[in-house]
């Protein structure tokens, strides 16, 4: 919107384009004067006529022609990411923005079109970029890439800068879910029994991966006031992630719906009590070299246990007992198994699971759902005796 200011005779109208770089307002203004024989009502008709022109003419005439689009990016990441996107996605992008600055960060930011970002995006596509294996890059991270770019573009946009975000009309790789490896019900219950040999806090640990679906981050998160011993109930509030910057740290869980409480078995219960005395005793042998952090799963002086830690004794554990590698996420993929095999609606299973939203659910294990739809079906087949044959 136009502002009007009157000085000697004449007007000066100002329109505000937005902002630059520095996040300093961009102003531009142009002085009308009007003829010596106009009334005063033609003036204000004619002035505000020449407001609207002056607001059009502004419009995507914005002064960013000595932005290019490395310089914008860095000045997101303070102004934006650091406030708004939590440590793990800010150090995710920062390993992915010296190939995007070498594809796109010398172009200027206004003129970076679809059809530019389209063609780095095919070209991470390309052999060779993965410095581990020395093929192509994932979907899923090829995706990553185009997300950083299109939020970079979007504050962009939001700063009123540019007009529109020319990610919106790029195509990704189709995303194939790989086939999911988790033990089965058999597997579960040796890996169970192998279990009862191995240190208490991975007994635990495991145990609450199994029943209750938790993600990594979230079971070295939990502190004992998450657990009511009372009612038999383990509530997810925070979690426990990692990066080289910032080390281990405590964050909010992964989405609103990630916050939830779950009861779960007396069996498990009874562990975590006896998980809690064998804590205590630890805490008083050590004395004042225990760093009370409340967590349940530490190191031997109390600090939060590292977040590679479960993986690596895991991977060490079925080599040693000749049971199938698995991740600890194929934990949380068995217990959305099973509950949904044992007819737990959608929006429970989403619940336990800690989805924001039930379509997430659906999405990620359709074809479990199918199955058991089809499972379903046939025992109501077998229940009945559906005779096909034509009446005589």
């Amino acid at each position: 919107m136009a502002t009007i200011t009157q000085r000697n005779g004449t007007y000066k109208i100002t329109v505000s384009c937005g902002y630059d770089v520095a996040g300093k307002q961009i102003r531009r203004h142009k002085t009308y004067k009007p003829a010596s024989n106009m009334t005063k009502k033609q003036i204000e008709k004619e002035l505000q006529r020449q407001a609207v022109l002056f607001e059009e003419q502004c419009q995507g005439n914005i002064a960013t022609s000595n932005i290019k689009f490395e310089v914008f990016a860095e000045q997101w990441f303070k102004a934006y990411a650091e406030k708004e996107l939590k440590a793990q996605s800010i150090a995710r992008y920062n390993q992915y923005k010296d190939r995007v600055y070498q594809g796109l960060g010398h172009l200027r930011l206004d003129r970076i079109n679809s059809l530019q970002i389209q063609k780095f995006i095919d070209n991470l596509c390309e052999d060779g970029l993965n410095k581990k294996t020395g093929g192509k890059l994932s979907p899923i991270t090829v995706k990553h890439h185009l997300a950083f770019i299109s939020s970079v573009f979007s504050y962009a946009v939001s700063m009123n800068m540019i007009q529109f975000n020319p990610c919106k009309n790029v195509s990704i790789p189709k995303i194939i879910p790989k086939e999911r490896n988790y033990f089965t019900l058999e597997e579960t219950q040796e890996f169970l029994n192998c279990l009862q040999s191995a240190p208490l806090e991975y007994q635990v640990f495991f145990t609450l991966a199994i029943y209750g679906g938790f993600r990594k981050g979230e079971l070295l998160g939990l502190e004992w006031q998450d657990i009511d011993f009372n009612y038999g109930i383990v509530s997810i509030k925070r979690t426990s992630m990692y990066t080289t910057n910032k080390g281990i740290y405590t964050d909010t869980p992964k989405t609103k719906g990630s916050k939830r409480s779950l009861k779960l078995p007396d069996e498990v219960m009874n562990l975590l009590k006896h998980y809690r005395n064998e804590q205590t005793k630890q805490r008083f042998r050590l004395g004042d070299k225990w760093i009370n952090t409340n967590r349940l799963f530490t190191n031997w002086n109390g600090k939060p246990m590292c977040n590679s830690a479960p993986y690596n004794w895991l991977n060490r554990f079925c080599k040693n007992n000749n049971l199938k590698k698995v991740s600890i996420h194929s934990f949380r993929h068995l217990n959305a198994s099973l509950l949904i095999n044992n007819g737990v609606d959608a929006r429970t299973v989403s619940y336990s699971l800690g989805h924001s939203n039930t379509s997430t659910t659906l999405n990620i294990y359709s074809h479990t759902f199918e199955q058991a739809q089809a499972k379903a079906s046939e025992a109501v087949a077998n229940a009945i005796n559906f005779n096909t044959k034509k009446q005589a």
